[in-house]
């Protein structure tokens, strides 16, 4: 194809992805030593509710979507990457041919948020004729849809925090619920009493913990998302204003064809 950029020429951008690999490994490293030692073991057996094991297995499964979001933003970073080369190489023609942003001699941008929202501003440029291009409304659009998705991150870090709260008000109810008819002359009563208190204050503990930790990690993983979503935002941003809305003003370069 006329104009096409030597695959060298084009940067690549997987480091949202990388950052995410080395988040999980560390974590994965700090479960596998708490598994070594047993701590895992003797959560999961202290925690006759399963609370514990409802927040790891929600961890594991928001670490996925993560995981499934991260490299999402990491192709769309280089597809935008991309759309750049070609933008700047052949600003001077820009137009749209059956859905696809065509540059230069006939070079089709790669597809992806980006080059959507390059069509939208072709196609409104088409329409509205010389008139200002204002792009505002479209740039919402556009930060609404790359966010969208991340606002799973924001609701299972809350959720994950209060199922620990909700194993320590079940754990207190469990250490609580003895006292009630506990009869203190009664020495084998008073011992008896006594394990299942530790059991319930066993199980308020490790569920807060449990939700915690999980909470905290799910928080770290979607805001580095949210980071390599900024920039990828930043630019969409960059590339429409300096090198897009300036040719599509201009006039007769920025009809569509």
């Amino acid at each position: 194809m006329v104009g096409r950029l030597p695959d060298g020429e084009i940067p690549s951008d997987y480091l949202p992805l990388l950052r995410w690999l080395i988040f999980t490994g560390v974590t994965l490293f700090g479960f596998v030593l708490a598994w070594h030692f047993g701590l895992i073991r003797l959560m999961l057996a202290s925690d006759p509710t399963h609370i514990s094991a409802i927040i790891c297995a929600l961890y594991l499964i928001v670490s996925l979507h993560c995981l499934a979001q991260t490299i999402t933003v990491s192709r769309e970073l280089n597809s935008g990457h991309r759309a750049f080369a070609l933008v700047t190489r052949g600003a001077a023609k820009l137009s749209v041919d059956r859905g696809d942003v065509v540059v230069g001699d006939g070079v089709r941008l790669p597809r992806g948020h980006i080059a959507s929202h390059l069509r939208n501003l072709v196609l409104k440029a088409g329409l509205q004729g010389h008139a200002r291009l204002d792009q505002t409304l479209l740039l919402r659009g556009l930060a609404d849809a790359l966010r969208r998705p991340h606002q799973l991150g924001a609701f299972a870090g809350d959720a994950l925090m209060k199922l620990g709260l909700l194993g320590t008000i079940v754990g207190f109810i469990l250490m609580l619920a003895p006292i009630a008819g506990l009869d203190a002359a009664d020495r084998a009563s008073v011992k008896g009493s006594m394990g299942l208190m530790s059991d319930g204050m066993a199980v308020a503990m490790y569920t807060t913990l449990t939700g915690l930790i999980g909470s905290i990690l799910v928080q770290t993983q979607y805001y580095m998302l949210d980071a390599a979503t900024a920039r990828l935002f930043a630019l969409a941003t960059d590339l429409s204003e300096v090198f897009v809305v300036s040719v599509l003003e201009r006039g007769p370069d920025g009809q569509l064809q």
